[in-house]
């Protein structure tokens, strides 16, 4: 199980291995990804709270990154934050996620991308419930659930 102090680790010094790496340009990223995918995933962007495809949604499955289809999180994980996007525990695996500091718009946050195609899928926070405490606050645009 991963903690905040792991969190703030792999930031700072290095985050976990991928199995694999995928790597295009900027314009091959846009032809593949829908308009709200390419926003997010690529340009960093952010997602209307509440008005997003898996915020209210909890059904059984697996949500992989929309851009390449790396594993990221289990549904059971997924828990009902008051947040306006779907949240988190814990990813599938130690390897699945990137993290990053992220000082933009004059907050200290650490920013989480996926750890195979290196798109932006949101934000890690440590005020999420007691049993590891993480919140890991994901845009919908960015997931496809893979329904079990």
């Amino acid at each position: 199980m991963l903690r905040w102090g792991d969190i703030i680790a792999y930031a700072k010094y290095s985050n976990p291995e991928p199995e694999k790496r995928i790597e295009k340009t900027e314009e091959q990223w846009q032809q593949i990804l829908l308009p709200d995918q390419f926003r997010i995933l690529r340009l960093k962007e952010t997602e209307s709270p509440y008005r997003n495809a898996y915020c209210r949604l909890y059904e059984p499955g697996i949500y992989v990154c929309a851009g390449c289809g790396n594993y990221l999180f289990y549904s059971k994980e997924k828990y009902h934050a008051i947040s306006g996007w779907p949240s988190f525990t814990q990813p599938i695996s130690k390897g699945a996620i990137k993290y990053i500091f992220d000082n933009s718009y004059n907050m200290n946050r650490i920013e989480v991308q996926c750890n195979v195609c290196s798109g932006h899928l949101g934000h890690v926070f440590p005020d999420g419930p007691k049993l590891g405490g993480l919140r890991y606050c994901i845009n919908s645009a960015s997931m496809v659930l893979l329904k079990s």
